[in-house]
């Protein structure tokens, strides 16, 4: 029997994916990692693969007309790799319902970026087989809209942190310093309390998640955000 917090999990999983599953079998297999059964989730994740990559190149191929074959591969390929499948599940909390055995459990694994990224993939395939093909390209596109509306030949493969130190550097600003304000509870309730420090620019951003890196990622694409604000306001005074 499934226990209440898990439970509260696997509902909050289903309300961030936009699909309910009519056969709850279907979604625990997807979160099952093999230290927990024999049964788990890598036959799947050969499915779901195969529908990411086909969803996201044709929300590419119809969003970028002019792009060559070559460009949307690049850009597919800085859409659907682990560190942005990670991202996506930490966002639904995917770590708090994932099955693991007492070893991964014990690591970290609730937060390892390869396991969530897996579960990501196999959980496309779960609801391919729960409702269809439609329901989990569906589900694909929600989950994927701003990334591709984002998405930049100019910016492949690096992330917020990447991207903001190159950014305040092209400026001659010092580099952020990133802090952990709080840390409580542990394993799959564990979160970070993070804030990213500006300096001299006299702006901090805060962010919390279930793991230090994410928190530092979500605060690093805040500041981004302020800084190129920051920088196009004033160019507008300068004309």
């Amino acid at each position: 029997m499934t226990d209440p917090r898990r439970q509260r999990a696997l509902e909050h999983l289903q309300a961030g994916l936009g699909h309910t599953f009519a056969r709850p079998e279907l979604l625990k297999q997807a979160l099952t990692h093999r230290s927990y059964a024999a049964r788990n989730n890598e036959r799947f994740e050969f499915v779901g693969d195969g529908i990411l990559n086909y969803t996201v190149a044709r929300m590419l191929f119809d969003a970028f007309p002019k792009c060559s074959e070559g460009e949307l591969s690049r850009l597919r390929a800085n859409l659907v790799n682990q560190d942005v499948l990670a991202d996506i599940a930490r966002r639904l909390a995917v770590g708090d319902a994932l099955f693991l055995g007492p070893g991964e459990l014990k690591s970290g694994g609730f937060d390892r970026p390869s396991i969530l990224a897996d579960a990501m993939e196999a959980m496309f395939a779960a609801i391919s087989f729960d409702a269809g093909f439609n329901t989990a390209e569906a589900v694909v596109r929600r989950l994927f809209a701003e990334r591709v509306q984002g998405a930049s030949l100019n910016n492949q493969a690096k992330d917020p942190k990447t991207r903001l130190q190159e950014a305040l550097q092209a400026q001659r600003f010092p580099l952020p310093k990133y802090r952990i304000d709080k840390q409580t509870g542990e394993g799959s309730d564990a979160r970070f309390d993070v804030s990213c420090d500006l300096g001299e620019l006299g702006h901090i951003t805060y962010a919390q998640a279930h793991s230090r890196r994410a928190a530092e990622q979500d605060c690093a694409a805040q500041a981004l955000a302020w800084l190129e604000s920051r920088l196009a306001a004033g160019k507008q005074k300068k004309r």
